[in-house]
């Protein structure tokens, strides 16, 4: 599913919005420098540690290394393309270990509560980004509201052609 395309209302009823439900995992990666330097130029992070080999190895890291908010938004777009960018209320995350050029990280994500509130459903799912190595690069939470109607509505129901 591509992003921005209604097909995280599609999957999120797919994968019927239960505690325990688990998004299909999907990877990004290898990862690049020039996607790091793509990314310092978008969010304007343009700390050399991100695309100055000769500098990160003179502060004692091996190579360049991943900006943390591009690793999250991997994460966010993956949460995203799993329970729709429009239903998102809160995502958090906290980083854990560095990321690397040549690094692919699988974003998995699980529901771990389901509130129905008045006319919708309260989704609270968990998210993690793991490196090939097995080390956890980021986790997350996030919240999502879903109306009731949703799958019917994004099947071709009655307020949809």
């Amino acid at each position: 599913m591509s992003p921005g395309n209604g097909g995280g209302a599609q999957l999120a009823a797919a994968t019927a919005l239960r505690v325990g439900a688990q998004a299909p995992a999907r990877e990004f990666g290898p990862l690049t420098r020039q996607m790091l330097v793509r990314y310092a130029g978008a969010s304007g992070d343009l700390n050399p540690m991100h695309y100055d080999d000769q500098l990160a190895q003179a502060a004692g890291y091996p190579s360049v290394f991943a900006q943390g908010m591009f690793s999250a938004a991997l994460l966010a777009g993956f949460a995203t393309d799993w329970l729709g960018a429009d239903s998102v209320r809160r995502f958090g995350v906290r980083f854990r270990e560095q990321v690397w050029p040549g690094d692919v990280l699988t974003c998995s994500g699980v529901v771990t509560a389901v509130s129905a509130e008045s006319d919708a459903y309260r989704v609270t799912v968990e998210l993690t980004a793991t490196r090939q190595t097995g080390g956890v690069a980021i986790t997350g939470s996030a919240e999502f509201l879903h109306p009731r109607n949703a799958a019917r509505r994004d099947a071709g129901g009655p307020d949809r052609p």
